[in-house]
């Protein structure tokens, strides 16, 4: 991998911020492997009180390193300024106790110890040593989980009773020894086609039966939390702005932000409406549409190995086109790898390249049980949104930036906002850019961003305890409410609704910062036109904002608009 050339030295803020991401490594081992930070896969994350309170120390004593370093350039004003937001938040949660009620349905330590286990790589017989200690490990890692949780309820923050249970079925599924993950993992070990050595996987099955056995107590200790588990659902005003600001990263005004949902969703419903009358015909309902595309054979995949594949074409054939023409792709960047996630949730999500590009870009379809048969028409705005010019762009871009951005800049630095943002208007650069033409290409482009939408007024509207409005039940808003909502704005089966509103319910401000992140983006790029008049180039806008990696959005349109 050949990195951006630049003649820029490392700085005394670029020493500190690497230091502070490899200390946090060696901290949060977990979250190391996410990164592609190696030397830290045979261990596990220490999420008890105690390590909580390791990991918070750090963010403190850096944010003190920070009052005292002062910057060389504007890179460095930067990295200052970016570092101050997520470390500050970050101890500004754990303060508000919020790190020991770690609990929902899709995104919390209880999901993310089995997860770690997918980007563990067995191709030789030292990888699985790492992920056999690892697998030794996963007891001692939920064992402090619960702690932490216990230490939450103490202290009067318990998650709502419906994150609770549902982590409660979730637990047992991971911890039935006959079908558990861990269980399957293990049995599952070889090095290539050759089985690993006796001995390797006797410690293999020996962790697996006490990853399963320690999922076993989490369950039973989230039986005793639910007797204290709030009913409502709603995380109230105080912590929501606090999350908001945490995942959208940038501070908005959450009453405008929740009428300009109102308004983006009605607007979104109208476009859709338009293109359903050129599929359908004049006064055809939105079922009628989706029939007549899913009825075409041309749009239709037929099993995970021909969706895999149409990724794949896909992808690629994304990365040709817009290279050279409206960015300059780097090639290492050039690569990314299209991949049927082992997992079967229906998730679909990115993974970022390692610091060397050893690890390549990849692009992950989670595909639940019995499903066989995929519409293109639904998907080619996921490939956009995942690949390029969307996530793999946006991040690859960062880590090849190496000789620019110090390792916490290109690495570590991520907000849902800045992120989640960038490839909902990526999707949207695609529109622009012509890539949209097909009718049934932008029926599925603009049935995602009015889910988007949709989730803006849902999850603001259900936390804050908004006024619905009459179309929607009136009243209060809440979870009932939040769901005839998100069923009569998503073409999705009824079992994804009602997770999506269980994620929504527990995950507070997280869902709304795609579409206001994308909102963000589309604001900044209109201030940096607006100022720059006849010489402003939308190439070299992005060319400039992706070489900055992910930033904070205030950050960001500090460093943009000037």
């Amino acid at each position: 991998m050949v990195p951006r050339v630049s003649t820029r030295e490392p700085t005394a803020i670029d020493q500190l911020a690497d230091a502070y991401t490899l200390a946090l490594a060696e901290l949060d081992p977990i979250e190391a492997t996410y990164l592609g930070i190696s030397g830290f896969d045979h261990l596990m994350t220490d999420l008890s009180p105690d390590g909580l309170a390791a990991r918070n120390d750090h963010h403190r004593r850096t944010l003190t390193a920070l009052e005292s370093t002062p910057p060389r350039d504007q890179t460095d004003v930067v990295t200052i300024a970016a570092m101050k937001e997520r470390l500050g938040l970050e101890v500004e949660l754990f303060d508000a106790g919020e790190r020991f009620a770690d609990l929902n349905v899709i995104a919390s330590p209880l999901q993310g110890i089995r997860d770690v286990f997918d980007l563990m790589p067995g191709d030789t017989e030292e990888q699985w040593g790492n992920a056999s200690q690892r697998l030794n490990g996963v007891a001692g890692s939920v064992l402090g989980y619960i702690e932490s949780l216990r230490e939450g309820a103490r202290g009067g923050l318990v998650p709502a009773v419906l994150q609770v249970r549902e982590g409660i079925t979730q637990a047992e599924e991971l911890a039935d020894p006959a079908s558990s993950f861990f269980v399957e993992y293990a049995r599952d070990a070889k090095i290539g086609t050759d089985d690993v050595p006796a001995s390797l996987r006797a410690d293999l099955e020996r962790g697996a039966l006490s990853a399963a056995a320690a999922y076993g107590e989490l369950a039973s200790a989230l039986r005793e939390l639910a007797a204290e588990a709030p009913i409502d659902d709603a995380c109230g005003r105080e912590r929501y702005a606090l999350h908001s600001r945490y995942f959208v990263s940038a501070a908005v005004d959450l009453d405008e932000t929740y009428e300009w949902g109102l308004e983006e969703l009605a607007r979104l419903k109208s476009e859709q409406e338009d293109i359903v009358r050129q599929i359908a015909g004049p006064g055809a309902s939105l079922a009628e549409a989706i029939a007549v595309l899913d009825g075409d054979a041309s749009r239709k995949l037929h099993g995970t190995k021909a969706l895999q594949e149409w990724m794949q074409v896909t992808a690629d054939q994304a990365i040709a086109a817009l290279n050279n023409v409206h960015f300059d792709i780097p090639g290492a960047i050039q690569k990314i790898e299209c991949m049927i996630a082992p997992t079967q949730n229906g998730g679909i999500y990115y993974t970022g390249p390692s610091d060397d590009f050893s690890r390549p870009g990849r692009m992950w379809w989670s595909v639940p049980p019995g499903v066989t048969e995929f519409n293109t028409w639904r998907e080619k705005t996921t490939v956009y949104h995942e690949g390029v010019p969307g996530h793999h762009l946006q991040i690859g871009q960062a880590v090849y930036n190496r000789a620019e951005l110090n390792m916490w800049r290109r690495l570590v630095c991520w907000t849902s906002g800045q992120g989640e943002g960038w490839a909902l208007y990526a999707e949207r650069l695609m529109q622009e850019f012509g890539f949209m033409g097909d009718l049934g290409d932008r029926f599925g482009l603009i049935d995602g961003q009015r889910m988007r939408a949709t989730r803006v007024v849902l999850d603001i509207g259900v936390h804050l305890k908004k006024q619905a409005p009459a179309e929607w039940g009136g009243g209060i808003w809440d979870a009932d409410k939040a769901y005839n909502l998100l069923r009569s704005n998503v073409n999705m089966d009824d079992a994804f609704v009602r997770f999506e509103v269980k994620r929504y319910l527990g995950w507070p401000g997280q869902a709304p910062s795609y579409k206001i992140g994308q909102r963000l983006w589309e604001q900044i790029r209109a201030e940096v036109a607006a100022a720059q008049g006849d010489a402003f180039s939308l190439k070299d806008f992005h060319t400039k904002a992706l070489n900055l990696g992910s930033l904070p959005l205030d950050v960001l349109r500090g460093a943009l608009v000037s």
